[in-house]
């Protein structure tokens, strides 16, 4: 169905408004709805603009540009030829999200140019978005967009890395797959000629921070910032458009680009660019719970959306197809998977996944199955047993024969398909996730995307797209020595790379290690922190497809932490931020019908808590609470049940070992 929004909206010319006005000649202002954000707008010589928040400049003064290849200039020299002013104020309904609806509430204005292309700013309660648009009748190409990021100081910025070798080109760092731990540095501390993946985060003192990102990133490449003078800027990085892209990579099932144009984007008609877009917080927590994002993609363009059903899925590649006590050689073969089916079965799990391994190697060709494996047999064998099938599949083995694919194994029952080692944001390769987008939707194929650049509002365009990686995850867990620091990346990342989108982490590793226990193990991996930690994982990390990561042999003798992480909603009607300090800890409440559920994390200091729960009103309440085991600093497996009362006063006070975390799940009796 199409959900209807209701909305306010008011236009009026120039000056008319108090949130819009012209402060000087050709400078203009744009406030917040709340009056705290103001927006500055400059059109002399060159379009430019500073963002502040209570008076203190968050964003210095910027210049911002678009060049066209055959000379002409959006921004440079610009001539107003209007200004419009809206005030909007509309519900929006998100079926598929941590919560059922969200308010949309901006002011914005439109600055429309001579040379037929116009400068939209947004300015909302927690941030601040502009874009581009144009309205040119021919085809023409973008040569580069100047996006600037200016500072007053030399401040405090977190920023992940594109992965790889430090002297790898700016070119060869456009192949990327969007995965990496976090750096603490000042601005003039970032590495030289080292793209920084969006979001990126600067504390802008005050105890203010501004996350930038991108949103609606339709058609178009996507964004990185780098500082290449040493000084208070961070300038954005866009890839070129392919020129030559050649078959390779993992498997052969990458499209490796081996030459480039000197443009960055085709484009046509009547277009908007995408958003650039400055989330301001005052405190971390709001980094947690933050809708930007969402609030500037495009509509769905889906008109039934009640056949997308979020869900658990039983995975079979982080554990290694490494079940055991059976009376067959597991792998990939209809045995193992019927395994898996019966697990996911018993404990209502929504899906099972087929993950690399199923059709045949080296070919790239989705259509050739390994013989080991029965298709019909086993999607037949699943539904029985009411558990969908989902299929990975490679890039290019995907792309070039995306409908046969897709109408082929739809037409067969299954259900959706992960869709993995893109490694790419140039145009041609947003381009590739619309498509899939679009023919998933088409077919009734959900679409959980790996390999891929982090999430700028697709899952709100098409609620078909249920996931996203561009997150280092478990699986790294399979690989990373222990000078990677994935648990304090754990309560890094809801606030950074979580407020672009959903997150496919991957949790649910039953072999739980302490600092100094945990070490690689590819066919048998074990995670960083405590079982507790990634119980709670289910509950602060948003996730609609949500992997149960470890096998079923050892969910099946862990019976209380399998049947609470089965019970666990994917999707929520109410998200709350309660508390949290980037790269220190977190703690979220999110609610699903009448039950809520609470959870922390904290880094590898060992953490005494409290929270205030008094937004659950009076009344009897009990909890299903998992904490760290007393031991859980030298065992992490170690962890304790219990069901408690909720006090009258609604607070709460718990103790989390080094690594660790607590869940709770509040109902009333």
């Amino acid at each position: 169905m199409i959900h209807k929004i209701s909305f306010f909206v008011l236009f009026m010319g120039f000056g008319q408004l108090s949130f819009a006005q012209q402060t000087q000649d050709q400078q203009h202002r744009l406030q917040s709805p709340d009056g705290k954000i103001t927006a500055n707008v400059n059109l002399k010589e060159q379009l430019s603009y500073a963002v502040y928040h209570d008076g203190d400049q968050v964003i210095a003064w910027s210049p911002i540009s678009m060049h066209l290849s055959n000379g002409e200039a959006f921004g440079i020299d610009a001539k107003l030829k209007s200004l419009k002013t809206n005030s909007v104020d509309k519900t929006i309904a998100s079926p598929i999200y941590k919560r059922a609806e969200v308010q949309d509430h901006y002011n914005e204005l439109v600055l429309d140019f001579k040379g037929n292309y116009s400068v939209t700013f947004r300015a909302y309660n927690d941030g601040v978005a502009y874009r581009f648009s144009s309205a040119k009748r021919k085809d023409y190409t973008v040569a580069r967009e100047e996006v600037t990021f200016n500072f007053s100081k030399d401040f405090p910025a977190i920023v992940s890395y594109v992965k790889g070798k430090e002297k790898r080109s700016i070119e060869q760092q456009f192949n990327s797959s969007f995965e990496n731990t976090y750096t603490h540095t000042l601005l003039s501390g970032l590495i030289p000629n080292r793209l920084a993946l969006l979001p990126v985060v600067i504390e802008v003192g005050n105890g203010k921070k501004v996350a930038i990102t991108e949103a609606d990133l339709e058609d178009y490449p996507g964004l990185y910032l780098i500082n290449e003078s040493g000084e208070n800027t961070l300038i954005g990085v866009l890839p070129a458009y392919p020129k030559k892209v050649q078959q390779g990579g993992h498997n052969q099932l990458q499209l490796l680009v081996k030459e480039r144009e000197d443009y960055i984007a085709k484009a046509k008609g009547t277009r908007q660019f995408p958003w650039r877009a400055m989330i301001i917080s005052t405190s971390d927590k709001q980094l947690a719970d933050n809708d930007m994002v969402y609030k500037l993609a495009a509509p769905s363009r889906i008109r039934d959306d009640s056949w997308i059903k979020p869900g658990k899925v039983a995975w079979d590649w982080w554990n290694a197809w490494n079940i055991h006590g059976v009376d067959f050689e597991a792998g990939v073969n209809n045995d193992t998977y019927k395994y898996y089916i019966d697990f996911a079965s018993s404990h209502d799990i929504r899906y099972v996944i087929l993950d690399e391994g199923w059709a045949v190697n080296l070919q790239a060709d989705l259509m050739q199955v390994v013989p080991e494996i029965d298709l019909e047999e086993l999607i037949a064998y699943a539904k029985e047993r009411n558990v969908d099938i989902i299929l990975w599949a490679g890039f290019y083995a995907f792309d070039r024969n995306m409908e046969n694919v897709a109408k082929h194994y739809a037409s067969m029952g299954v259900k959706g398909f992960k869709v993995d080692f893109m490694d790419r944001d140039d145009q041609q390769a947003v381009d590739f996730f619309y498509r899939v987008a679009e023919m998933g939707a088409k077919y009734k194929l959900l679409i959980d995307f790996h390999g891929a650049y982090k999430p700028t509002g697709l899952q709100r365009t098409y609620p078909n797209v249920i996931n996203f990686e561009g997150v280092h995850g478990l699986e790294q867990m399979k690989w990373a020595g222990p000078e990677v620091d994935q648990v304090t990346y754990d309560v890094t990342m809801p606030f950074i790379r979580m407020l672009a989108g959903p997150v496919d982490y991957t949790q649910g590793a039953m072999r739980n290690a302490s600092k100094e226990n945990y070490r690689p193990i590819f066919e048998e991996p074990m995670s960083q922190g405590t079982r507790t930690r990634q119980l709670a994982q289910y509950v602060v990390y948003e996730s609609p497809l949500n992997m149960l990561a470890d096998n079923p042999t050892i969910y099946m003798k862990e019976k209380e932490s399998t049947q609470f992480i089965a019970a666990v909603p994917e999707v929520w009607d109410e998200t709350r931020a309660l508390d949290g300090k980037i790269a220190e800890y977190i703690a979220i409440a999110r609610r699903k019908g009448d039950q809520w559920y609470v959870a922390a994390l904290t880094n590898w200091d060992a953490r005494e808590m409290e929270l205030d729960l008094s937004f659950l009103g009076e009344g009897s309440l009990k909890a299903e609470v998992f904490r760290d085991g007393v031991n859980a600093h030298r065992v992490g497996s170690d962890y304790k049940r219990q069901i408690i009362d909720l006090p009258p006063n609604r607070k709460i006070k718990f103790n989390m070992a080094p690594g660790g975390g607590y869940v709770a799940r509040i109902y009333r009796e």
